[in-house]
């Protein structure tokens, strides 16, 4: 029999708790440690419309990326959005593992996701977040090479479809691609630390006005490639890992996740 427990567990090993960000509330968030897992939904996000997702299919469990839970709970109320999510859970049964920037920093998160994604090798790490139980260095964001250079407009049409988003913001710099930088979800601010490794573009997401502006000064490629479609690559990676982990458990991604959508006139 495989529990909630044992899920944590493995997933603490791939991206453990205590190297997520001070602000953070990854872990074990909803639920009772002890219950059997058949079945677990995948996501992103742990939405309305996700948890009724994981009820029809059976569910014991979600796995999401983002927290269900970020402030200190006073009261639980139907009527709030995130009391609502919690009494739902309850209500169904259901627990809540949520891995956040811990899986941002470790090997083989979402970070390295990304760059797999856009064909790319890693050759460094962009932003240091502190050291590993064995002092080697951790760090949120990636920095790497293309396989070949490619023109700006031909590398914004490969990666808005390998990372299947609709619509792509971005600023020429007016150099080619070839050593780039990410960071999945809200990655603007280390455009400079980009620039300081030599990187030509910086591929992230919810990227503000004025760090277009920088980017245009310092003569970057920045490009705004979607929060979800920048983080969502590491879902599947997920389910990769805990199927071969669990094989007698499911694990389905979900297909109800929520994102921006992109009006063209």
């Amino acid at each position: 029999m495989v529990t909630v427990q044992d899920v944590y567990a493995y997933l603490n090993q791939l991206a453990p708790v205590s190297y997520q960000m001070d602000f953070d509330n990854s872990g074990f968030l909803v639920g009772d440690r002890t219950a059997e897992v058949n079945k677990v939904l995948l996501t992103l996000d742990i939405t309305d419309a996700v948890i009724e997702e994981a009820a029809k299919l059976g569910a014991e469990l979600i796995v999401s990326h983002h927290p269900l839970l970020f402030h200190p709970l006073k009261h639980v109320w139907a009527e709030d959005v995130i009391g609502r999510k919690v009494i739902a859970l309850s209500r169904h049964g259901m627990a809540a593992i949520c891995m956040h920037t811990n899986l941002d920093i470790v090997d083989g998160g979402v970070n390295d996701a990304l760059m797999a994604k856009l064909d790319a090798k890693v050759t460094g790490l962009l932003e240091p977040a502190g050291t590993d139980e064995y002092g080697d260095p951790l760090g949120c964001g990636r920095v790497g090479d293309l396989k070949s250079e490619m023109p700006l407009p031909d590398f914004l049409a490969f990666a808005a479809k390998r990372l299947k988003v609709s619509g792509i913001r971005y600023c020429d710099g007016g150099r080619p691609v070839k050593h780039l930088a990410v960071c999945g979800g809200s990655g603007g601010s280390m455009l400079e630390l980009a620039y300081e490794k030599g990187c030509d573009t910086l591929l992230t997401a919810d990227v503000k006005y004025d760090r277009f502006l920088a980017a245009k000064d310092l003569g970057m490629n920045l490009i705004d490639a979607d929060h979800f479609c920048t983080e969502n690559v590491v879902i599947p990676v997920l389910q990769e890992k805990l199927s071969d982990a669990f094989p007698n458990v499911e694990f389905r991604i979900s297909s109800l996740q929520q994102t921006a959508q992109f009006y063209t006139p």
